[in-house]
């Protein structure tokens, strides 16, 4: 009897011990209240928001923000920040729109391949943040007014391109970035963003870039003396995030058929809350990609979730809004305490 009695305690003690290593880790915590947030959604929709159609509808929509998200993370985890990928999207789907569509806005005799224009707007992507990180990296340049100013830049350039119309018709084609089925029925977009997730886990995980970024973010002037070549790792995340925001813009016209200045709207502010709530930190060196992904699922959920309940465009900003101050407030009261 006094045997059994013994045993208890210690099944308790190693109960609890699995229980506190589990959630020690901040992805389980945001894996939690992920999972509380669908259920907390689908009761107050009764069910709408659970539905497969509508699943593959938030996956879909959050592919855009993910992709960006994925390219903002590599950014923060070297202390910067990027500012401008809406901008760097909407320039890069405008000058692509223009390629393609067979109406009076094309900008070539006659459309351009998809194909053709599809590794366009991802060079372009690429272009504008080549000049982010040559301004942060070889001027030393501060990231939030540089990445502010090309947002402003390209913005203003992807109006004059269009004349603030839009721009549509066209190739049938491009609907599979958007509209299409996937492996297991999951949208093509989606698909998508799961492969640059994983690509991107593994560069940070398992490769020596993405031990550089870490150490970048963490301490530039250590990993320099460690020999370090902190300057082309700064301009390479930039490359890689504007790369990315081309994608999105890929996405984003596959989605709508459509480009139009308002196409990419608050993508900068969605990309940057969703790597925040990931549990990437601002100050760089700290963070994972599993994290980002978490993110990027808790404002699909809960844009979609207000959606359904039909809550203006205001009260989703304001939600949003204070997502990222209490997630960047726990990220420096967490780290300094």
């Amino acid at each position: 009897m006094s045997a059994g009695l013994e045993e208890n305690p210690n099944t308790s003690d190693r109960s609890k011990r699995i229980i506190r290593r589990a959630f020690s880790h901040e992805n389980s915590i945001l894996g939690l209240a992920l999972a509380i947030l669908i259920i907390a959604m689908s009761v107050a929709t009764k069910g709408l928001t659970t539905r497969l159609v509508n699943v593959n509808n938030i996956l879909a929509i959050s592919s855009i923000r993910g992709v960006a998200a994925v390219g903002e993370a590599f950014v923060i985890l070297t202390a910067g920040i990027d500012l401008s990928v809406g901008g760097i999207g909407l320039f890069a789907g405008i000058f692509g729109a223009a390629l393609i569509t067979q109406g009076d806005m094309c900008l070539t005799t006659n459309p351009t391949p998809l194909g053709a224009a599809i590794l366009l707007i991802l060079l372009i992507g690429a272009g504008w943040g080549a000049m982010n990180g040559s301004a942060v990296s070889r001027l030393g340049m501060p990231p939030l007014i540089v990445t502010l100013a090309i947002w402003q830049i390209s913005d203003g350039a992807a109006f004059q391109m269009c004349g603030g119309r839009s721009i549509t018709n066209f190739p049938e084609g491009m609907a599979v970035f958007g509209l299409g089925g996937g492996a297991g029925g999951v949208a093509v977009p989606a698909v998508i963003w799961i492969v640059v997730s994983v690509v991107a886990y593994l560069v940070l995980q398992y490769t020596t870039f993405g031990r550089q970024i870490y150490a970048v973010g963490g301490n530039p002037v250590s990993s320099w003396l460690a020999g370090v070549d902190v300057r082309n790792v700064q301009l390479l995340v930039y490359v890689i995030s504007g790369a990315l925001a081309g994608l999105a813009a890929i996405l984003s016209l596959g989605r709508v058929m459509t480009a139009s200045m308002n196409s990419l709207a608050g993508l900068e502010l969605d990309a940057i809350a969703a790597v925040c709530i990931g549990g990437v930190s601002l100050s760089g060196g700290r963070g994972n990609m599993i994290g980002v992904v978490l993110g990027v699922l808790i404002i699909g959920v809960i844009n979609n979730g207000m959606s359904v309940l039909m809550a203006g465009p205001a009260m989703q900003a304001i939600v949003k809004g204070l997502i990222i101050f209490g997630a960047v407030a726990a990220d420096y009261i967490r780290h300094r305490s």
